[in-house]
């Protein structure tokens, strides 16, 4: 058995019964320590937390780590979503595996020093020269120490079958359903405390065909993995399902046999009562982004009437083409303060934006062994120091993370293991992560 570490004291916590702090022991919590009291285990190591604020590790649930390579894009720039999509595909349509190696370390740098313990991405352009995307990235993940979930995206539907992409970055069918059941296969971990997990992600309903949303499902059944994809982003894309298949989109994730507890939505913001009824019964995951929904002027999930319903509630960055960043404690503010337009300042606390990332995101991915500071659960813990100047003055720790805006963790464990130590990744140089970076986003945009 590995060392027992005490994460003393912590200046506040997000958690119950914890106010001493936590003892960690190998990948897992073993003992929450209460206030006025000392661990009941035998300690090895004593980590100061008394300058901290402790939370779970925050979990991303939708991201596009290949986006961070077309930021501030000028020919992306004050679009809605479908005239956004149309200006980047002839840019993406050029990726490389040297793009995809840097992009995906990028964004899993940047998630790492904001806080972020888990990350899921969705890759779904795949053009001729990069059908190894998915392996790429689970090897930058490794090298990175951090826990991910990589969904397999794809599209079908190029603009020549009446779809919104480009024929050069669509794929058959067949070829999609192969390297699914590849990645799967090589890949995806069902065990408690998995560092590596694989889903299927169909883009979204102007992206591929019914045939291959139905294939996916059945694949999920098969492999028992998750299913992921856009949903009820715009009103545009509720347009083009009425128009292209005679249905809603709910309608349409229901004939395709995705209505069920498998299945998490990107977005989710266009559902009627109805639509919101059937997902909460059917226990479906929403991911709410707002900074992109800010952005392309999408709208507002509806996250307390889907909740109420019964459906899950998790956050994501988004592509960072699309937000433009990948800050996952900044996601948890922009999320409270976009909410709180819709439903006031007393339903959406601090607390409530933290569920989010934390707890509702590890539900959202069906991973009972993230997402909360509990005996028993994964030592994925963020730390936070309150040093900065726009700190100064505040009283409450905790609800100060949000109200003042955090931009960076200070320390960061996963799996037990510090990811993050002094606001640095551990054994990682940013700056050359970031200048390998800007190379290839130049070479992109060339």
């Amino acid at each position: 058995m590995g060392v027992k570490i005490w994460i003393k004291q912590p200046l506040a916590i997000y958690a119950t019964n914890a106010e001493n702090g936590l003892v960690v022991q190998d990948d897992k919590i073993i003992e929450l320590v209460p206030k006025g009291a000392t661990p009941l285990n035998l300690i090895d190591e004593v980590f100061d937390a008394s300058q901290l604020v402790v939370t779970p590790g925050l979990i991303n649930t939708h991201h596009h780590f290949y986006q961070t390579l077309t930021r501030a894009y000028p020919t992306a720039l004050n679009k809605e979503l479908f005239p956004w999509l149309l200006s980047l595909y002839d840019v993406w349509e050029n990726l490389d595996e040297q793009m995809i190696y840097h992009s995906t370390k990028l964004a899993l740098s940047e998630l790492l020093l904001s806080g972020c313990t888990t990350a899921s991405d969705h890759h779904y352009v795949f053009p001729k020269r990069l059908e190894n995307a998915i392996d790429i990235q689970v090897q930058v993940a490794k090298e990175l120490g951090i826990r991910t979930v990589f969904t397999r995206g794809s599209m079908s539907l190029g603009r020549d079958d009446g779809g919104l992409p480009p024929q050069s970055v669509v794929q058959d069918e067949q070829t999609i359903i192969d390297d699914s059941i590849r990645l799967i296969k090589a890949y995806h971990d069902e065990n408690e405390g998995a560092m590596s997990q694989i889903a299927l992600a169909p883009c979204s309903p102007f992206s591929v065909s019914t045939q291959l949303m139905k294939e996916s499902a059945k694949l999920s059944e098969e492999y028992n993995v998750c299913l992921h994809t856009h949903l009820a982003e715009t009103i545009d894309e509720e347009k083009f399902c009425l128009e292209k298949f005679g249905m809603r989109t709910v309608d349409y994730l229901e004939h395709t046999n995705w209505l069920h507890d498998k299945t998490w939505l990107a977005h989710g913001i266009h559902f009627n009562d109805e639509e919101i009824s059937r997902l909460g019964k059917a226990n479906v995951g929403i991911t709410h982004c707002p900074t992109s929904n800010m952005m392309l002027a999408s709208g507002i999930c509806k996250t307390l009437e889907l909740e109420e319903a019964g459906a899950i509630v998790g956050l994501g960055v988004d592509g960072s083409a699309s937000n433009d960043g990948s800050n996952m404690i900044q996601e948890v503010r922009m999320a409270m303060y976009l909410q709180r337009l819709k439903y006031g300042s007393t339903k959406i606390t601090h607390q409530k934006a933290l569920s989010w990332a934390t707890k509702g995101s590890a539900s959202l991915l069906r991973r009972d062994d993230l997402g909360e500071i509990k005996v028993g659960k994964q030592a994925d813990i963020a730390f936070f120091k309150l040093d900065e100047i726009q700190f100064s003055g505040s009283h409450d720790p905790l609800a100060a993370l949000l109200l003042c805006g955090a931009r960076k963790a200070n320390a960061v464990m996963v799996a037990g293991k510090f990811r993050v130590l002094d606001s640095k990744i551990v054994d990682m140089d940013i700056e050359e992560i970031i200048s390998n970076h800007k190379k290839q986003a130049k070479k992109l945009a060339v």
